[in-house]
């Protein structure tokens, strides 16, 4: 396989061709040589040969120049002797573990100190309670020291078509922000920076519950006030939570905190606001789950109200979305337990 169709000095390695990852290939071409890791090698050989990803985003063409690999030891040596390059995690929370075991086997000695790694996951681990960066830091501690997140309010399928979005790329480290930035920042896509890797990385996580729950409203036809308060409280209880875990304050009223907030819980291709309207519509998780549906509220809702608890963190949307995804709590019911709840100061 030839790496590199149109050399650039900057190499993009993107480790996972679900949607986001793929759409992130797609957006990254635009100023680096870019190669999308792919675990079927079916979806890699139609992504170089069709320049398509079959199973995800199947009808919008991609770049050429993107390569596609199923095997890893390829995927890392394509980043070997680079000037400069980038490795972004494109997989869920719950695979995040396994991409950190990919970079510890196969990533080049030359590049553990030199090549900045970024992820994209939203969520808290289901097992642990961890947010992606702790389980980051358990896994690769000190052997690959420039580590970052990337989120904002995005849809997939919007960012392939190319069309205007704003990320935040947050790190303690300059050289992550700036060679993402570098990676990502052209045309319709805009990258601010920020240092608050933890505040990022709850309003990514809490906006996905809060969707579900706007859905369930939506569903029962509650109107759009009821959607307006949900938002509203729903921001509140992010940054109450963001706070007690080390957030900064403004990341909850910026792109990563309100910003992703109102699209996820307002958005039609929202998958968190879809579980949710089906809920309200009487559908039980089960049958929606079985019929390939899935988000990460789902799998995270239940982790993040166990911290909270422990932090002494009042959270009553995720309580009652919990209470609706695995108590068995009619949704109705769960919005009556919200609005029976006393009066009290904004």
């Amino acid at each position: 396989m030839t790496f590199l169709s149109t050399p650039s000095p900057l190499r993009v390695l993107v480790l996972g061709a679900g949607s986001w990852g793929t759409a992130l290939a797609h957006a990254a071409c635009t100023n680096a040589s870019v190669m999308v890791w792919a675990r079927d090698p079916q979806t890699a050989q139609h992504i170089n040969e069709q320049h398509r990803n079959p199973r995800y985003l199947q009808d919008i063409p991609l770049p050429a120049t993107l390569a596609a690999t199923d095997q890893p030891e390829q995927a890392f040596a394509f980043l070997q002797d680079a000037a400069s390059s980038l490795i972004i995690l494109g997989t869920p929370v719950a695979a995040i573990g396994q991409a950190c075991d990919l970079l510890l086997r196969y990533l080049p000695p030359a590049n553990l100190q030199t090549t900045p790694i970024l992820w994209t996951c939203k969520g808290f681990e289901q097992e642990s309670a961890r947010l992606p960066h702790e389980v980051v830091q358990d896994r690769l501690a000190k052997i690959i020291p420039y580590t970052g997140v990337l989120s904002g309010p995005s849809f997939a399928r919007e960012v392939a078509q190319g069309l205007p979005v704003a990320l935040t790329v947050a790190s303690s480290h300059e050289c992550v922000t700036s060679r993402a930035t570098a990676a990502l920042h052209a045309g319709n896509t805009r990258i601010y920076r920020s240092r608050d890797v933890v505040g990022v990385e709850v309003g990514g996580a809490m906006k996905n519950v809060i969707a579900i729950a706007c859905g369930i409203a939506d569903g029962l036809a509650l109107g759009m006030n009821a959607r307006a308060a949900l938002i509203t409280r729903g921001l509140a209880e992010m940054s109450r939570f963001g706070l007690a875990l080390g957030g900064e304050p403004t990341t909850f009223s910026g792109l990563t905190g309100l910003g992703d907030l109102v699209l996820t819980a307002t958005g039609d291709l929202s998958r968190n606001r879809q579980v949710g309207v089906a809920l309200g519509q009487g559908q039980d998780l089960a049958s929606i789950l079985s019929s390939g549906m899935t988000a990460e509220g789902v799998r995270c809702a239940q982790a993040a109200l166990t911290r909270a608890r422990g932090l002494k963190i009042d959270m009553p949307i995720t309580e009652a979305v919990c209470a609706v995804l695995f108590d068995g709590v009619p949704p109705l019911d769960a919005v009556s337990r919200l609005l029976s709840r006393e009066s009290r100061s904004e």
